[in-house]
């Protein structure tokens, strides 16, 4: 990852000229170039913690170097951009430690409980909601796990389709190595070519092809945990009535109960077809209605998304044509995969009820150019902040009564904190029988306290969030960020459950202090 801006370095870029068009139109141009060479603050560590370090999981991969220590400094949020670029790198690690298995992590973790180091998970980088700043105060120095070397394929059930995979593969090489297996995981986020299959499962990710594949956390069926007070094994059975879920507790505790050192999915044959294809609706509520149709029905297709007519005119769905003119009313995808006839009769069915409500299809080319493209966006929001405008998203979840409260609620307390001018787009990509996600992206003018703008806007759009009921994050995860909108949505005596996990998992507290709870 680019140390200051998202993803590969070699695909970084400026605007295109459309989108560069609209972007002076609407907010004009205020160039904003990031620091460069920013000093990393020293590492802090004793010489005789370092080497205990070094024994445990060997001396090469105990890392001191600027460079290595820039790139664990923090995630990929908008304030954690913006910090990077105006050259603060005081939440930087003291160093950075790469265990190879398990057991090298069980050897970290007891260090750091004897020594009180901070340890903070480290899978690809992709935090958007602050869940790898931790609190240094109280430590001794802070250490980033990076589980870059936990890369394994390390079994396949071909009979009861399950693969377990160690937790630093990025979702590409887990996928490859499948694929040689002749299957497929199917998880496919935005953040995909860069996050690992163990920040997946510490984050509760969802990815674009969440409608056929499903959510993450319903993919794993088995967990491997290393804590400071022992090891977790979790997942005998494909279902069970042996008390609550303990997988459960650790999908989505961002590193702050344990380390995932394996993680054992259900995984598909690989599809023998992919096809994408493109619908027009007049508005969002009507393409909403049909989503909840097809939830409802039984009919999902692998891909369903919807986009409101201000994504659609600003043409987000298509990051290589945004700023372009865009079309009316909004754009749904609808992407079907597996074989060949059982998605001809999928595609006829779903066609049949779109149609039915009111749909227009577009054919396939939007579908293709949305593929195409759909790990493009966040490329653009560096190119967006090196004019001084402020991009960012956010998201959340509710039941589908709620969904046009939520939406106006969400998008007034935008509007009303950021001011004019100021862009607001949203689509739905998540789909259940009873609700669906609300994914918002927002574009206002920076400035010199674009950090500040953007802290008071997520603040009041959250309060909103959680004033209508809905969740503060449907896959996000809570990080730092969120920790204060906790509470409302799970209760203090939920809180405390938590807290009471916390403290008998790591009593010590050297996990991702901070985080979470």
């Amino acid at each position: 990852m680019h140390p200051s801006r998202w993803g590969d370095p070699a695909r970084a870029a400026s605007l295109p000229e459309s989108a560069r068009g609209l972007v002076e139109a609407v907010f004009g141009i205020d160039e904003r170039p990031a620091a460069t060479d920013v000093a990393v603050p020293p590492p802090a560590l004793d010489e005789a913690v370092l080497d205990a370090l070094r024994a445990a999981v060997g001396a090469e991969h105990v890392l001191l170097d600027d460079a290595t220590r820039r790139l664990r400094t923090r995630g990929k949020s908008t304030p954690d951009l913006l910090r990077q670029r105006a050259g603060d790198l005081s939440d930087a690690p003291d160093a950075v430690v790469r265990p190879a298995d398990h057991d090298q992590v069980a050897a970290v973790l007891a260090l750091a409980v004897e020594h009180r180091l901070a340890v903070v998970p480290f899978g690809g980088g992709t935090s958007v909601t602050g869940g790898l700043v931790a609190r240094r105060e109280g430590y001794a120095g802070l250490v980033s796990l990076d589980l870059v070397r936990m890369k394994r394929l390390l079994a396949v059930d071909h009979t009861s389709m399950t693969a377990t995979l160690e937790p630093g593969l990025r979702g590409p090489e887990a996928e490859a190595l499948l694929a040689a297996e002749g299957l497929v995981l199917g998880h496919y986020p935005q953040s995909f070519e860069h996050a690992t299959i163990g920040g997946f499962a510490a984050t509760r990710s969802s990815g674009q092809s969440s409608a056929g594949y499903g959510r993450f956390d319903a993919l794993v069926v088995g967990l491997r945990v290393a804590t400071p007070r022992g090891e977790l094994r979790l997942g005998s059975a494909p279902a069970s009535a042996a008390g609550p879920d303990l997988r459960q507790l650790l999908l989505g505790s961002e590193g702050a109960f344990g380390v995932i050192t394996e993680v054992t999915v259900r995984v598909r044959r690989l599809p023998a077809e992919k096809v994408y294809e493109g619908w027009a609706w007049p508005s969002f509520e009507a393409g909403a209605a049909a989503m909840r149709t097809l939830a409802q029905a039984g009919l999902l297709p692998t891909v369903l998304r919807l986009s409101d007519e201000h994504e659609t005119a600003i043409n987000l769905a298509r990051p290589d044509a945004i700023g372009a003119a865009g079309a009316s009313g909004c754009l749904m995808v609808v992407g079907h995969e597996g074989e060949p006839e059982p998605v001809a009769a999928r595609r006829t069915a779903v066609a049949s009820v779109l149609a039915g409500l009111g749909g227009t299809p577009l054919g396939e080319e939007p579908g293709r150019a949305w593929a195409h493209g759909r790990f493009d966006a966040p490329y653009l929001r560096d190119a967006m902040l090196d004019v001084g405008v402020l991009v960012e998203t956010l998201e959340t979840a509710t039941f589908w009564s709620r969904v046009p409260q939520l939406y106006d609620a969400v998008r007034t307390a935008l509007v009303g904190a950021l001011g004019e001018p100021v862009l607001v787009l949203c689509h739905i990509s998540h789909v259940y029988e009873t609700g669906c996600s609300l994914y918002f992206t927002v574009a206002a003018s920076g400035g010199d306290d674009a950090l500040g703008r953007w802290q008071r806007a997520k603040a009041a759009a959250s309060d909103a969030i959680a004033a209508t009921g809905a969740t503060i994050t449907h896959h996000h995860a809570v990080g730092t960020d969120h920790k204060p909108w906790l509470p409302a949505e799970v209760g203090e005596l939920g809180v405390a459950v938590l807290r009471a996990v916390k403290a008998e998992l790591d009593p010590t507290g050297v996990l991702n202090p901070g985080v979470l709870v």
